[in-house]
Formats: C-alpha cells, sequence, structure tokens
C-alpha cells in the first residue's frame, strides 16, 4: 500500500452509470441505485483503510429532480435505508458524515436521516464522508455571492475586502463546514469525461481520473489502483 503521506488529502467520486447498469442486467433503475449505494459503502470503507481524510461523493445534483417522481423518490428512499443500515458503524469507525447542498429542501424522512446522521457522528475525528446532495457548484457560487454582497451592503465588508479566501469560506466546503480542503483527486465512473456541475470552484488545481467502470461495479481494489496512480503525478499549481 502506498505510504500515507503520498496519499490525496481528499477524493472526490462522481458516482456515475446506475442507469446504465441497470439496463445493462436488465433489472430497474432502482435496484441500479441500490448496487450503487452496496458500490459506495465498500468505496467508504476503503477510503478509510487506507488513510484518506476526506471523502466526498456526488450523490444528488440539482439537476437531478428533472428525473421521474418515481425515481427520485427511490433515490431518497435509498438515502433513509442507508443511514439506518449503516450509521451505527460509520459512528463506531469514527466517521463524521458532513452534506453538501441544500439538504433540508429534500423529501421529510430523507432531511430527518441526514440530520440524524450529522448529529450522530458530529463529534468524529475520523474519515471525513461529505455527501454532496441537492448539489449544484454553481448554485453553491451564487449563494456564496449573494451572502457576500448582503455583507458589503450592510457596511460589514468593503468590496476591494473580497478574496478568493472570502469566496471558499462561504461555500459549503467553508467555514459551515469546518474548512473541507479542495479535492487532490476526483474520479468520474462509467466512462463520461466532464465534471457535471461538481465543485467547480474547489476543483481548479485537482487531478482527474476516469474509469470506464459503471459505478455498481466499482471495487475497492479500482479505487485504490486510482489512488496509487494518483501518487505518480507531479503536481505544480501552475509553477514549473
Amino acid at each position: 500500500m502506498t505510504e500515507k503521506k503520498l496519499l490525496p488529502q481528499h477524493v472526490a467520486v462522481i458516482m456515475d452509470g446506475n442507469g446504465r447498469w441497470a439496463q445493462k442486467n436488465k433489472v430497474s433503475r432502482l435496484s441500479g441505485h441500490n448496487a450503487g449505494m452496496l458500490a459506495m459503502k465498500e468505496i467508504i470503507k476503503k477510503a478509510d483503510i487506507m488513510g484518506i481524510k476526506y471523502l466526498t461523493v456526488y450523490a444528488f445534483s440539482t439537476e437531478n429532480w428533472k428525473r421521474s417522481a418515481e425515481e427520485v423518490g427511490g433515490i431518497f428512499g435509498l438515502l433513509v435505508k442507508y443511514v439506518a443500515s449503516e450509521l451505527a458503524e460509520l459512528n463506531e469507525n469514527n466517521v463524521k458524515v458532513s452534506v453538501l447542498g441544500d439538504w433540508r429542501a429534500v423529501p421529510g424522512a430523507a432531511a430527518d436521516s441526514i440530520e440524524k446522521a450529522l448529529k450522530t457522528t458530529a463529534n468524529n475525528d475520523g474519515l471525513r464522508f461529505n455527501i454532496a446532495l441537492n448539489y449544484g457548484s454553481r448554485q453553491e457560487i451564487t449563494r456564496a455571492v449573494r451572502k457576500i454582497s448582503s455583507l458589503v451592503s450592510e457596511g460589514c465588508m468593503m468590496p476591494d475586502e473580497i478574496s478568493e479566501e472570502t469566496i471558499s469560506r462561504f461555500l459549503y466546503t467553508g467555514e459551515e463546514n469546518e474548512y473541507i480542503p479542495d479535492p487532490d483527486l476526483i474520479i468520474r465512473t462509467s466512462g463520461e469525461e466532464r465534471i457535471s456541475n461538481f465543485l467547480l470552484w474547489q476543483c481548479a488545481y485537482s487531478e482527474l481520473a476516469f474509469t470506464d467502470s459503471l459505478w455498481p461495479d466499482f471495487t475497492p481494489d479500482e479505487f485504490e489502483s486510482i489512488v496509487e496512480e494518483y501518487t505518480g503525478r507531479s503536481r505544480r499549481f501552475g509553477g514549473r
């Protein structure tokens, strides 16, 4: 296993391909999402074992509301199921759950489950597991700009005091979540090679990795292999 000092501190994952996996295996889309949830469970365990400090998964975007009511309801039902079955183990393993996005706008039972997970794991200091839920990066940046503009209009901040750090502070990864660092590595499954409105500000210098594996087929071994490949890259952050 790679030395921990060489590991990415923060890995973010765009979990793509549940629907295509379902089609490929001739099962319902909800069965595909359920298989994806099981894959996510194993990746969380692997990241924790490897010593990665932050793992962020793109669970439900602001654009996903365009899907059928049946599929959306099923996804949030699976979230409730996941918290009910896994929260005790997450807490026992010292995992801290955080949410990026407007999670209070999701259906009641799902929001209640999220709130329970946040409260139960609030004092844990192991792996930080961030769920991007009802999340869109453009919406996140717009929200930050509105908060900053309110401070300016109230005379609490001058326009020339606004810096990159100011904007970062008001993102979901900012002070309300105790400053989650920018992702070192973003992985996208299913063969698609795009960011899809995910952590646009934070990914300025992230390394990207793409795999043809559909998310339910994405294994802990493949996750480790991609992380191993990352450790051999040279990150110059614009320098030589």
